[in-house]
């Protein structure tokens, strides 16, 4: 039916005005609003609630388009106060995720996370069983897991992001499994498991070709691309951040465009290719600048800055740097600004601008210990925040079994008044009663035990998340001695930085002394995960040393020789000695695996 047909004012006419609006949303936003103020005129005049919620929320889906999210929060707030007075859960869900959308972009990440998870409960409590329930509970996992990316919580967005997954694959849904890949790809990415996002690039690129979505190829051949790169593979880097401008261009979008013509420019000039190198980032700033994409704006600047110190045109190269760090402290982006100022007084240092080198290396430093304690402590809180989540999720499953429980128990008691009251019809009859009664004794005997063994199995996954959670203390703390070392070999080269580095080799000191008591720890939790797994070596042969004990415990948690060379601070050759030495004390013989044995045990 027309719109024009329809002479009277109703709820039909706004329901018209509802598909107009949502047909023409993205392709002509201008009129699609004007659509959404009449539907909003209309539902106002009939004293239509739902219509008065859907107008507000429609003029708020422009604006929120648009980025202006002060006036977009205006129309939600209004349109959400009216589906809770019509009772309309469905529209109060999208409300929230839009609400969730805008919080997490100007940066209130918490508040987003509490409204998306408030929004998996409404799904949960109220919508029917089905596939349009996976679908919007998929949904929220995948912003979930957004949320988590913009805090840098990698390992819980990976978990979201997996849930999210398990949903669209129940309801084969394409195209959103194909953003979750994307996502888990950037994740593995960020956790430098670049061989594992690779193998998600790929999968989430059939599907993108599959319903040629240039927008989404062009991001994710970006992804693909850096991820090559940070493998060395510098060939299909370039292959794919080609393919990234090509199709970004496609889609007429400047966002992937920028990102992926700076992708390139930069690995042009880590081959050398400088004056490839300077014109495509020549480009890429031109268009950031242009468009005010300013994360792109800094990443084009700060690698023109490189280009031109390669050069050694270190005046250009100091124009180029100031620009990024100038972009860079209007946005507060912290971490490219201290790779900004670490290029300034290196450029500087080439200046013989030794003083100014000097004070902008110590706004480096500063800068990086503070991103330094403020990466450990997300690490702390993000192993808490996995631990607490799975506890929850246990204790509600502990839960969930125990009133299934009961049930069962009440059942059987109101079976057995009823019987009771029929009386003692027959020996047979009280015979059958003893063995029902005997086989739920049974039952909730196994119950019982399931509980227990559930438990157990609660604690045991703690211990091993505890005893993650040190062997990831013990790497970091070797990157602390690798570091003194660094910072030593600096000061050597460099006699005026004595100052300006003392206080971290102070710092980097007492770490390496709390080397005993992390191992003591290490291997308490490991003794406790492994059922004594260090006793059991002594009775084999009860002359091994505490090094060789640490050395069979990392090859019991399957760690690579490099991985142990990295943790000890040793060349993978000395752990490949030790691990002959370990092997000819235990008495094995060319053919026995010592991986294998040591897991036997």
């Amino acid at each position: 039916m027309e719109l024009k047909s329809r002479k009277q004012d109703d709820s039909i006419k706004v329901a018209i005005l509802t598909r107009l609006h949502e047909k023409l949303m993205f392709s002509k936003p201008k009129e699609a609003k004007s659509y959404a103020e009449k539907e909003l005129e209309i539902s106002k005049k009939i004293k239509y609630h739902r219509g008065i919620a859907l107008g507000n929320m429609h003029i708020a889906d422009y604006y929120f388009n648009k980025s202006q999210n002060d006036s977009a929060l205006h129309y939600y707030k209004i349109a959400k106060h009216y589906f809770t007075e019509a009772n309309n859960i469905r529209g109060i869900i999208f409300i929230n995720h839009s609400l969730s959308s805008i919080e997490s972009t100007i940066g209130n990440l918490d508040e987003a996370i509490i409204i998306t998870k408030d929004n998996i409960e409404l799904i949960k409590e109220h919508e029917k069983e089905g596939d349009a329930k996976t679908k919007f509970i998929g949904a929220q996992y995948s912003a979930l897991s957004g949320i988590y990316i913009e805090k840098a919580d990698f390992k819980i967005a990976l978990i979201y992001a997996l849930k999210a997954l398990d949903c669209f694959e129940k309801i084969n849904h394409e195209t959103r499994k194909a953003d979750v890949l994307k996502q888990i790809g950037d994740i593995e990415s960020n956790l430098e498991n670049y061989n594992s996002s690779i193998k998600y690039f790929k999968e989430a690129l059939e599907t993108y070709k599959k319903f040629d979505e240039a927008f989404y190829m062009a991001y994710t051949y970006n992804s693909l691309g850096s991820s090559y790169q940070n493998l060395n593979d510098f060939k299909s880097a370039q292959n794919y951040f080609n393919l990234a401008i090509i199709n970004a261009k496609k889609s007429s979008d400047n966002l992937a465009l920028t990102n992926g013509l700076c992708n390139l420019g930069e690995l042009e000039r880590i081959q050398n290719n400088l004056h490839r190198a300077e014109k495509t980032l020549t480009l890429a700033k031109d268009i950031a600048v242009k468009e005010n994409i300013k994360i792109a704006a800094i990443n084009a600047y700060y690698s023109l800055s490189k280009t031109e110190y390669d050069f050694k045109n270190f005046t250009r190269s100091l124009k180029y740097n100031k620009k990024a760090i100038e972009i860079s402290n209007s946005i507060g982006a912290s971490s490219h600004l201290a790779d900004s100022y670490k290029q300034h007084s290196k450029i500087l240092e080439n200046l013989n601008s030794n003083s100014e080198s000097l004070k902008f290396l110590k706004l480096y430093q500063t800068i990086s210990d503070s991103l330094f304690n403020a990466k450990k402590f997300q690490q702390i809180q993000e192993l808490k925040t996995i631990y607490e989540t799975e506890k929850k999720e246990t204790q509600i499953a502990l839960q969930d079994e125990e009133i299934k429980t009961l049930n069962i128990q009440a059942k059987n008691d109101r079976l057995t008044k009823t019987l009771y009251g029929i009386g003692m019809l027959s020996f047979f009859t009280i015979s059958g009663l003893l063995y029902f009664g005997f086989k739920q004794r049974i039952k909730k005997n196994k119950i019982a035990r399931e509980k227990q063994e559930a438990i157990y199995k609660q604690e045991i996954a703690f211990k091993k998340k505890e005893l993650a959670s040190q062997t990831l203390h013990l790497v970091q703390k070797n990157t602390f001695i690798q570091e003194l070392k660094e910072n030593l070999e600096k000061i050597k080269k460099s006699p005026e930085l004595f100052k300006v580095e003392f206080r971290r080799l102070v710092m980097l000191l007492k770490k390496e002394k709390a080397e005993d008591k992390d191992w003591e720890i290490f291997k308490s939790y490991f003794s406790e995960v492994h059922n004594n797994f260090d006793n059991k070596l002594k009775t084999i042969y009860a002359d091994i040393t505490e090094k060789e004990i640490r050395l069979a415990s990392f090859l019991r948690m399957n760690l690579s020789t490099k991985e142990i060379a990295s943790m000890l601070n040793v060349l993978p050759e000395s752990v490949l000695k030790s691990k002959y030495r370990l092997k000819k004390k235990l008495n094995l013989t060319k053919e026995d695996d010592l991986n294998t044995f040591l897991n036997s045990l």
